[in-house]
């Protein structure tokens, strides 16, 4: 084969790859934005058609996170069904189940963890636990609870979810943590507990409460 055929055959394969590139970005896209859209129907077909099921944005937020952003139970349970790696986190440290939590998505939790998704990942670290008690989902804590995780897991500050909810004046979550035997001294990196955080913020009723069952 002389030198300008193989000239002819670079620029052509070149070509064909050049051609091939948008063809699949724009299949990335489609599936992102049929996500997002909460169009169910189009995200299982790309992924029949190949598409992989973990595909995450530029941030880092897979399918099953823009699933539970959007509160798509349905998506969420296709996906767990086709093996998605639900611990998988985003950049900034979120899975999904931490995202359920924090956003009061009590279907998609309860399912999330009969399908046997970990409450106490990831660790160290924060964990759907904590933003549980940061937005005070007291049937959301009971669940995680119920699964096995640690009620009394340390966020990279030092905090737990009972400082959490305490600081946030959650009396409704401070009560589950509270009846579950949460450690009511531990003290965060300030050396600060429960009670020093619900003090400061003046939340009277969780003052009352942590100093009836033993806080100091």
């Amino acid at each position: 084969m002389n030198q300008r055929m193989h000239s002819i055959l670079a620029i052509l394969a070149a070509g064909l790859l050049f051609a091939a590139a948008p063809i699949q970005a724009g299949v990335y896209e489609e599936i992102l934005q049929a996500a997002t859209t909460g169009d169910t129907g189009k995200v299982v077909d790309l992924l029949k058609r190949g598409m992989d099921v973990n595909t995450a944005d530029q941030d880092g937020n897979t399918l099953m996170m823009i699933a539970v952003r959007e509160n798509n139970l349905e998506l969420v349970r296709f996906l767990l069904d086709n093996r998605a790696n639900a611990q998988r986190r985003n950049r900034v440290g979120d899975t999904a189940l931490m995202l359920a939590a924090l956003q009061g998505h009590e279907e998609i939790v309860k399912l999330m963890l009969e399908r046997k998704v970990d409450p106490k990942l990831p660790a160290p670290g924060w964990n759907a636990l904590h933003y549980a008690a940061f937005e005070n989902r007291a049937r959301i804590l009971t669940m995680l609870l119920n699964a096995g995780a640690d009620i009394n897991a340390l966020a990279p500050n030092g905090s737990t979810a009972l400082m959490l909810a305490a600081k946030r004046g959650h009396l409704d979550a401070v009560r589950v943590l509270v009846n579950r035997h949460a450690e009511l001294n531990q003290i965060d990196r300030d050396e600060g507990t429960a009670l020093d955080m619900a003090k400061k913020a003046g939340h009277v009723e969780i003052i009352n409460l942590l100093r009836r069952v033993g806080a100091r």
